[in-house]
């Protein structure tokens, strides 16, 4: 079995600052890792070449030449092969995109039973990467998910809600966004550092992968940034408190009809 791992390198959300002329990330002397969902879709994979042996895991990354360091890690931890897709060309991408230039680096590998995502990135929260390379694969996707088994050509995956989840079948090759409920990453091994520090990552240009340029870039992407901002702080609000709870349901009632919001 071939297991595919996408991943992106994060700013540290402690430290997000926007470039105010362009809308966009400063990535510049700004601590990057390795994005918290990603980890748990590494975890996914790492259990299951576990319970089937012979599974080789390809981690996947789009990203400048730092983002080799995310690689690095998940070899670390134990993924057999990895990709870095780098290339000015690549600049500027909107999920759309990004999901295109990954589908076409997955279609030079070794045709992959499972592409795997993290839910969702921390730095752009879409969750729309995943959905979007397995359309462009042309494979189904599930969402969500929390625990799969693999078995006789098929994936029994469970998918999460809010209260309580649902047991979906599907056949392979497939996609999944996975959910920080279904593991607990591991750290990487004495060995898979060793392993991590002789890696040599060569990145795969646009070119190299055959990705359309037209497909590539801030050019080729059909949604903008047109302004980011902070929103107001929050204020400390109002607390009643000492008064009988019928006489504090009134005022507040009085209150919503001053302002008109009931």
């Amino acid at each position: 079995m071939h297991i595919v791992v996408c991943a992106k390198q994060v700013p540290n959300t402690t430290q997000v600052r926007i470039n105010p002329e362009t809308n966009t990330l400063v990535r510049d002397g700004v601590e990057s890792i390795l994005n918290p969902f990603d980890e748990n879709a590494l975890e996914m994979a790492l259990q299951l070449k576990e319970k089937h042996p012979g599974t080789k895991i390809t981690v996947l990354t789009m990203g400048p030449p730092q983002a080799a360091e995310i690689l690095k890690e998940a070899v670390g931890r134990g993924a057999d092969a990895v990709v870095l897709l780098c290339d000015r060309a690549f600049a500027g991408s909107d999920t759309w995109a990004t999901s295109y230039a990954l589908s076409i680096a997955i279609g030079k590998l070794e045709k992959p039973d499972l592409v795997l995502f993290g839910k969702q990135a921390i730095d752009g929260d879409t969750a729309q990467v995943g959905p979007g390379v397995a359309d462009w694969l042309g494979i189904p996707c599930i969402a969500y998910a929390r625990k799969v088994e693999i078995a006789d050509g098929q994936a029994t995956v469970e998918r999460t809600y809010e209260d309580g989840y649902e047991k979906l079948e599907v056949a392979l090759p497939c996609a999944l966004t996975v959910v920080k409920e279904a593991n607990v990453p591991r750290m990487a091994s004495l060995r898979g550092k060793m392993a991590a520090k002789k890696l040599n990552i060569v990145p795969l240009t646009a070119e190299a992968s055959g990705a359309d340029p037209a497909h590539l870039g801030l050019n080729a992407s059909p949604t903008r940034v047109v302004k980011i901002f902070s929103p107001p702080p929050k204020t400390g609000g109002v607390k009643w408190q000492g008064e009988d709870p019928a006489a504090m349901a009134q005022k507040l009632v009085d209150l919503l009809r001053e302002r008109k919001l009931v």
